[in-house]
């Protein structure tokens, strides 16, 4: 493989884990969407996390009572500007009936651990992470001996494969599997019951691991470990300790909802099966891996080339801009945790992926009011769509919750979606008004299912999946929304997630999370049913169903309220004047109609768009968190300006990032960049967010438009993209400013009609390709429509 190709796909970092005492927030992670690995990287004490995706625990689903009668009498509290009164009222009737459903959460498998003896201090410390393979790699010098240690998830045997090498020289030490310890000291007592129930034991080259989860199953793990040392047994407490060993193998299965006797029976046999040549099943698993890396690359030109770490390229961040280098590593890990995270069959990415490292972190479920749909914004474009199952698949099975909940909050027909869930939990759990009374999460993640239609052309999907989502939606919203006497739709309750608007702030200055978020017409709920219904009816349409249906959506559709502007030219975050704008915020909610919704270009409405403009510009940027500021990164090079959505990527870099390039929600060191929060949680959709942002910057795809580089940053001057989708076929392209030269080729993968925006740094296109046809545009100059069949290319050249 070529080896420039190798660099530019690798975190390397000469720092061990350090964090507080949370260490695996600082580990190298490896995953093969089912099962995941952690690596600290120690070189006395390696630990090694092991978790699956499919291991939850202290969930509680209580039945959900109809309280459907509130939602008249919210309403008429709110006629009477009686709007904190009328934000408690749902939540409270809630509460009054001791509903207290809670929320599950993942956590890890078990500990695998490997003490070695060290004989003179360390020096050349490395560790690294090759992206192209999985592959984590732990090196340093000790005296004369050089270590090297290999980790990798394989994808092929579903199975951790780690490896000990010392250059050909013995070296001693002993690895075994163990509980992994909680770092919260509010969880010991709770953690006390599972490491109770732990039991270890030794067989020859095996150990064996369980323990019981709090819905009487058992999950745990079997290692068989290959050592090239004479001395070395297995041991029921100590694992398997080696002396004078030069190569130490170990492949790690897992099994959660299981019983440990048949379980360690079974994961036996399938470990005995697996080959014990590491190279070979590194092979194996890269042919997996490697398809779904390479689906998509993006090269930035501009920087040095030559291995630099992960610490060097943040001081560089640090002293205010992200290195051209570090976006486009950022852009790769992004993708590659992605991968690592989730698989087609099982659960969406989740903000901590598969890697949380405790018994119930912070936000550790799946939140649709924002994390949920920013983690899956580059998917499509980035060719990821073989993914994009899981997160219909998990909405789908919760179906059953999502109706009981429209019923019973609300009285209405169709789904109400809370914003938090976990599997098998999809009835409300967070009460509070901030979630209770946002109806919009269907009408957002619509939006996904809508995409995984146009990008795939699949029609059984789009019949038996999407459309009958996107139906029991707008069913809610029929029920639920109110006609003003001028026929115009009224939502109330309505809120801008998370937003209080700033005439409800308390004026004592007192800090309160979400003082008073109950509003009427919401700038966001009026755009997300403007959108879900332009979809079902063209997808009504394109699968001639619903007939019936459509006169009366295209009715509800009319009747939708236009954006207003406030009196300093932004877009009004609520439209009911009686609600002011509050810029000291996060979410950018009411910035949908054009990120991450399409209703409109600049050039179709230039004017609205400079009124968007403003009200990003306005956001302080005391109030950011690390996936905000990717937010608003998109955001600008919706808006075409690629210096700005460089600019907060900057600020993400310096801010929000561990130097294992993990992001976090706020900046833990009090730099007055972003909102504080002791605890600065990890949350991964800040590293999916920056992926789209880049690519954002770089290409812009609607079902009708394409635009090449809309929003090319001063800073890249050079650069090439492979394989980048549009809905139906897939681009690539490259440039040189100094050079002057462009070329882009478009490759139809189902018929074809858009029009095309060229760069307008570029002139004297040559056009030019077959079975297609091109025309000039009627929106003017750069632009093209275009035509083609399946299979049909278009090259662009300057």
């Amino acid at each position: 493989m070529d080896n420039s190709t190798t660099s530019r796909n690798k975190l390397i970092l000469k720092y061990p884990t350090t964090w507080w005492n949370n260490k695996w927030r600082e580990g190298l992670p490896s995953g093969n969407g089912r099962i995941g690995a952690l690596v600290y990287g120690a070189v006395k004490d390696e630990t090694v996390m092991l978790t699956h995706e499919d291991l939850w625990h202290w969930g509680r689903k209580d039945e959900l009572p109809d309280v459907s009668y509130t939602l008249p009498e919210t309403r008429r509290l709110m006629d009477d500007e009686k709007y904190l009164e009328a934000s408690w009222h749902l939540t409270n009737a809630l509460v009054d009936r001791g509903y207290k459903t809670e929320l599950a959460s993942r956590f890890p498998v078990a500990d695998l651990r490997l003490t070695m003896e060290c004989e003179h201090a360390f020096k050349q410390y490395r560790r690294s992470l090759d992206m192209e393979t999985g592959e984590i790699t732990v090196t340093w010098q000790d005296g004369e001996k050089r270590y090297e240690r290999k980790l990798f998830v394989s994808r092929a045997h579903d199975a951790i494969i780690y490896e000990i090498s010392a250059e050909g020289q013995a070296f001693n030490g002993a690895i075994r599997l163990a509980f992994h310890p909680t770092d919260e000291p509010n969880l010991v007592e709770a953690c006390k019951e599972i490491e109770a129930s732990v039991q270890t034991k030794g067989k020859g080259d095996y150990s064996y691991y369980a323990a019981r989860n709090d819905d009487g199953t058992d999950f745990g793990a079997v290692m068989r470990v290959v050592t090239s040392a004479e001395d070395s047994a297995a041991k029921a407490q100590d694992g398997i300790g080696f002396q004078g060993a030069t190569r130490v193998f170990a492949i790690v299965k897992l099994f959660v909802k299981g019983d440990r006797e048949s379980e360690w029976n079974r994961l036996e046999a399938e470990v005995s099966a697996i080959p014990t040549e590491y190279s070979q099943l590194l092979t194996s698993h890269e042919a997996l891996h490697g398809p779904l890396f390479h689906s998509a690359n993006i090269e930035l030109g501009g920087h040095r080339e030559g291995e630099r770490t992960n610490e060097e390229l943040l001081l560089d961040a640090y002293d205010g801009e992200a290195s051209t280098q570090l976006v486009q590593l950022m852009w790769a890990y992004g993708r590659y945790l992605f991968i690592s995270g989730t698989h087609e069959e099982g659960y969406p990415f989740g903000l901590y992926g598969l890697w949380g490292g405790d018994y119930q972190l912070t936000w550790c479920h799946n939140m649709a009011n924002e994390n949920v749909q920013m983690m899956y914004w580059h998917v499509p474009a980035g060719g990821l769509m073989d993914l994009m199952p899981a997160l219909i698949r998990y909405y789908e099975s919760m179906m059953d919750d999502f109706r009981e909940n429209a019923r019973k909050l609300y009285g209405c027909r169709g789904i109400y979606i809370p914003a938090g869930s976990t599997p098998g939990i999809g009835v409300p759990n967070q009460i509070v008004p901030v979630i209770m009374n946002w109806t919009g999460a269907a009408a957002w993640l619509a939006r996904h299912y809508y995409e995984s239609y146009l990008y795939t052309g699949d029609r059984a999907l789009l019949v038996d999946k999407v459309l009958p989502f996107m139906r029991e939606a707008v069913l809610f919203y029929e029920d639920f929304i109110v006609l003003e006497q001028d026929g115009q739709i009224k939502f109330y309750p309505s809120i801008s997630p998370e937003n209080t608007p700033e005439n409800f702030m308390p004026t004592d200055g007192r800090p309160l999370a979400h003082p008073m978020p109950t509003t009427v017409n919401a700038t966001m709920d009026c755009a997300l049913l403007k959108e879900l219904l332009t979809h079902l009816i063209a997808g009504s349409r394109e699968a001639d169903v619903y007939s019936d249906d459509i006169a009366r959506w295209e009715d509800m559709l009319m009747r939708i309220p236009d954006y207003q502007v406030n009196s300093d030219g932004a877009i009004r975050e609520w439209m009911d004047e009686r609600f002011d704008d509050r810029y000291n915020h996060r979410h950018l909610s009411h910035i949908y109609p054009i990120f991450p919704g399409q209703e409109f270009t600049r050039e179709e409405h230039p004017e609205r768009f400079e009124a968007f403009e403003t009200a990003v510009s306005k956001r302080l940027i005391g109030a950011q968190t690390g996936w905000s500021l990717g937010h608003m990164s998109a955001i600008y090079a919706r808006l075409g300006d690629g210096n700005k959505a460089l600019a907060q990527l900057d600020i993400l870099s310096r801010s929000c990032l561990l130097n294992n390039f993990l992001t976090l929600h706020n900046d833990w060191r009090d730099m007055g960049v972003c909102l504080n929060m002791e605890e600065a949680p990890i949350q991964l959709d800040a590293n999916m967010g920056w992926v789209n942002a880049v690519q954002e910057m770089l290409l812009y795809v609607s079902p009708t438009m394409v635009k090449l580089l809309p929003a090319l940053p001063d800073r890249w001057p050079s650069g090439k993209v492979t394989d980048l989708r549009f809905c139906t076929g897939k681009v690539s392209f490259e440039w040189n400013r100094e050079e002057g030269t462009f070329r882009a080729e478009l490759t139809a993968e189902r018929n074809t009609k858009i029009t095309l925006k060229l760069p307008t740094a570029f002139d004297h296109y040559s056009i030019s390709g077959y079975n297609v046809t091109f025309t000039s545009s009627t929106l003017g100059e750069g632009f093209y429509d275009v035509m083609m069949v399946k299979d049909g290319r278009l090259v662009i050249t300057v």
